[in-house]
């Protein structure tokens, strides 16, 4: 099984696939999707959305996980998460992917085991996790921890015959 997590973002969009061996959760790729800050909103979210579609059939995963919205106090900012998460779900819904949603409490928990953790240590347990070396951007470790989140839950409802 593959899955694909999504940060959202309007301007960086970062994207984790990891994969399964056994029940141990593997790195296969992360990055950021950079829209040209330069260019009015629908065409940033064009662009995102082509550069997703790339993503998904290149990798084809079999989940994708995006992180739920939360109230966020820049009423602006939070607006335009919205239209990137709603092109994510656009793409999981044309590719015909089954798409989970993760709060960053629970991201927080299942991968730090704390959910007030902060990004850096969000992102030195993705790198410890995925046995990674050097610098990852917190965009792409924020992805790869929702992955591993949805990776862990699975498990964790496997375990106790439970289901989300």
């Amino acid at each position: 099984m593959k899955v694909l997590g999504i940060d959202p973002g309007s301007l960086k969009c970062g994207y984790g696939v990891i994969s399964l061996k056994g029940t141990e959760p593997v790195y296969v790729a992360s990055g950021i999707i950079s829209a040209p800050a330069s260019k009015p909103l629908h065409k940033r979210l064009e662009y995102i959305f082509n550069s997703l579609l790339e993503i998904v059939r290149k990798y084809q995963p079999d989940e994708m996980v995006v992180e739920k919205i939360f109230f966020a106090k820049n009423p602006k900012a939070a607006l335009s998460l919205g239209h990137a998460r709603g092109v994510v779900l656009l793409v999981a819904a044309a590719e015909n992917i089954n798409l989970h949603e993760c709060s960053a409490l629970e991201v927080k928990k299942g991968v730090v085991g704390y959910g007030r953790a902060e990004k850096k240590q969000v992102q030195e347990m993705v790198k410890m996790i995925l046995n990674l070396g050097g610098t990852i951007y917190p965009d792409s470790a924020d992805a790869l921890a929702l992955a591993i989140c949805y990776v862990n839950t699975i498990k964790f409802n496997k375990a106790t015959g439970t289901s989300r």
